[in-house]
């Protein structure tokens, strides 16, 4: 395979595989046994742990099943901040591309090249994995639909094509792993997909296959809180991401209920005269303002949002510059 361009000319790329993990002592091993430790197209394969505050024997099954590095949160902080600090690990260590993958084997490993080609032709910023959803048997139906319906809202938000938004097994390429930078402490999933979409990178599916369940889900501890934690982060991702038609969208809402409420008193006010139908016009007029209201805060998250947008800019700009002084470093290392 030629080497693409995103490469530098003479040398293969490096892949490191990151796993987050809180309390994995059980299913760790399993994980590991099946990951890969050489990928075509690659100089070097490496593993990295993120221990995310475990209190069992997750770090030493780490260890003694050869992890190149572990990374050790002092607490958990949630699966959505140990899958950053894995991607900062990585970007330390110079990894060209990274991939993420769960402690309970959930993803099938023999996979990785399939995963990490669209990256390394250069077709793709980031790869997720398809998962067959309605073939998997212990899935229920409620969280089947949920997904679905998970999936369609991040290919709206995102103007993306990806089948399987809620996937964790997924390869990220050096440059796109600078850009992300997540707001949500629940789950990085979603958001990285929305985030990718709205900064042009280029995001595209690949099927792959799953083991068999080894263990309960850590995030679906219930139906119900499933779907409340859902709703919650779609929403704050079209708050955080869509400021303007997120709020616009409720000043149209309440000011249009307001006009017409506004419009019914009036109606009764020609008909029938002037008495009665008062609590219409004090509604009205409330709804009116909040509408007024809203679309002022849509004007102010607007701006937010692009000042925001530049400090992520300058965020990138740095990494970038950090990130080629540590993989200079590697490099002089490995030759000396």
């Amino acid at each position: 395979m030629a080497q693409p361009s995103q490469f530098e000319s003479g040398l293969l790329p490096k892949l490191i595989i990151q796993i987050p993990c809180y309390n994995e002592a059980e299913t760790l091993a399993i994980a590991l046994s099946d990951l890969p430790r050489a990928v075509p197209g690659f100089g070097s394969v490496e593993w990295l742990v993120i221990d995310d505050g475990s209190t069992d024997e997750t770090v030493r099954v780490a260890r003694e099943n050869g992890v190149d590095h572990i990374v050790r949160h002092t607490s958990n902080r949630g699966l959505a901040y140990a899958f950053m600090t894995g991607i900062e690990a990585c970007l330390a260590r110079g990894a060209d591309v990274i991939v993420n993958t769960d402690a309970d084997n959930q993803y099938h490993a023999a996979d990785v090249p399939a995963l990490v080609n669209p990256v390394l032709e250069g077709r793709a910023d980031m790869v997720i994995g398809a998962r067959p959803i309605s073939e998997i048997e212990h899935f229920s139906p409620i969280k089947k639909l949920l997904q679905k319906i998970g999936s369609w809202v991040v290919r709206v938000s995102s103007g993306t094509d990806v089948q399987d938004a809620p996937s964790g097994f997924r390869a990220i390429s050096r440059d796109a792993a600078q850009r992300l930078m997540l707001f949500n402490s629940y789950t990085y999933t979603l958001e990285t997909i929305i985030q990718a979409g709205r900064k042009n990178m280029r995001v595209v599916s690949v099927p792959i296959r799953v083991n068999g369940d080894l263990r309960p889900s850590r995030l679906v501890k219930s139906i119900p809180s499933y779907i409340k934690r859902s709703i919650f982060t779609i929403v704050r991702i079209f708050v955080i991401y869509q400021p303007a038609r997120f709020f616009g969208i409720v000043a149209a809402l309440l000011f249009g209920l307001g006009f017409l409420l506004g419009l019914r008193f009036l109606y009764f006010y020609l008909t029938e005269g002037v008495s009665g139908h008062v609590q219409s016009v004090v509604l009205a007029g409330a709804l009116m303002g909040m509408g007024f209201q809203s679309l002022l805060v849509a004007f102010l998250a607007d701006v937010i949002a692009a000042n925001r947008k530049l400090l992520e800019d300058i965020r990138y700009t740095q990494r970038s510059t950090q990130g080629e002084g540590t993989k200079t470093f590697a490099r002089d290392k490995e030759a000396a």
